[in-house]
């Protein structure tokens, strides 16, 4: 299998401005993130590729994941480790031809219906949410909640990464109903410690790996 990665921090600079992407993306791997996801909705192509390309460098040097958020062109020209699409996103298929097989592929799913779509289409792994309520997302749908993201992960042939109101107070419960990891946005990027929050989410779900309580 394909590395999925625990803990994904979707870097963002709309919800905060404190910080860049190169940097949120520093302390988030400090923190124990092992996937970083670039998720920049406007701006300059170029500069999207010359940010890629500097968070990929950054998540090389630690041995953590890049993915790019759907923009097939930035990863592809950023040769990021992978790209993660939504519903009305560029088609998972197409990307596969574009990106490669070794390219990690994510779908968005906020049903089951669009999550077996997801595998369908030969997703690597699935994006489920919100299992929480969320105020990153403006069109994040209607929460899901921790059964239905428990029935998801056991008909599921790929992993389940969950997403959506995500944070250090949930994050093991998560883990327990069968997600393989979580993403995250606001409980890592808008905290005063981004690098603590990243931490303390990360160790959250290695206990609840380990059965701790």
């Amino acid at each position: 299998m394909k590395h999925i990665g625990r803990l994904h921090v979707l870097t963002d600079t709309v919800l905060q401005d404190r910080f860049s992407h190169l940097e949120l993306a520093r302390m988030a791997l400090a923190g124990g993130a092992d996937v970083i996801q670039y998720r920049q909705k406007r701006g300059s192509t170029r500069e999207m590729i010359e940010t890629a390309r500097g968070l990929k460098r950054i998540c090389e040097e630690v041995g953590a994941f890049f993915i790019v958020n759907d923009r097939v062109d930035v990863a592809l020209a950023s040769e990021a480790h992978g790209v993660h699409l939504g519903q009305d996103d560029f088609p998972i298929p197409m990307a596969r031809d574009l990106l490669g097989p070794e390219c990690l592929i994510g779908g968005s799913a906020a049903t089951l219906e669009e999550a077996r779509a997801c595998v369908e289409a030969g997703a690597d792994y699935v994006g489920f949410g919100p299992v929480y309520p969320t105020s990153s997302k403006d069109d994040a749908g209607p929460v899901s909640g921790l059964e239905t993201l428990a029935d998801l992960v056991k008909g599921s042939p790929i992993p389940v990464v969950a997403i959506g109101g995500i944070s250090a107070k949930n994050a093991a419960a998560v883990i327990k109903a069968g997600a393989f990891g979580v993403a995250v946005i606001s409980s890592v990027c808008c905290q005063e410690d981004p690098r603590g929050a990243a931490h303390e989410i990360m160790h959250r779900i290695r206990q609840a790996e380990s059965g701790a309580r």
